[in-house]
């Protein structure tokens, strides 16, 4: 068994990360799924539509939330799923060397891989010496 990994991004950006991360590694070690929110959704209507893509994910060892912006509302749905009885741990600032940190940790649990993604996300930011 496996952590799923359900990306909950504002729109666009869930799937180009899946993109990109598949032109680095073809075959992902994890399911993962992207949940783009648009601009005027219904929250309520997202949640439920959320919920099932997490239920789908989860394999039995839990699912890793990966949310572009902390506070936002994908995020806050993302959150939302724990109320729901999804098993889950969610890590804000999704950016592509967090979700590439996670898939090349595959194997870790699920409160290891939310630190990987955290550490992952940080280590992939620099400011050049210029």
């Amino acid at each position: 068994m496996s952590v799923g990994v359900l990306l909950m991004t504002h729109e666009a950006v869930g799937k180009a990360l899946i993109s990109a991360a598949h032109h680095v590694m073809p075959k992902l070690p994890l399911k993962v799924e992207a949940v783009e929110v648009p601009a005027h959704a219904d929250p309520d209507v997202m949640r439920t539509l959320t919920a099932h893509h997490a239920r789908e994910l989860d394999q039995g060892d839990g699912v890793l939330v990966l949310a572009d912006l902390y506070g936002a509302t994908p995020c806050n749905i993302g959150l939302s799923l724990a109320a729901l009885g999804v098993r889950l741990r969610c890590v804000s600032g999704l950016n592509l060397p967090m979700l590439l940190r996670v898939l090349n940790y595959a194997e870790k649990p699920l409160d290891e891989l939310a630190q990987v993604a955290a550490h992952g996300g940080r280590g992939g930011i620099f400011i050049d010496h210029a």
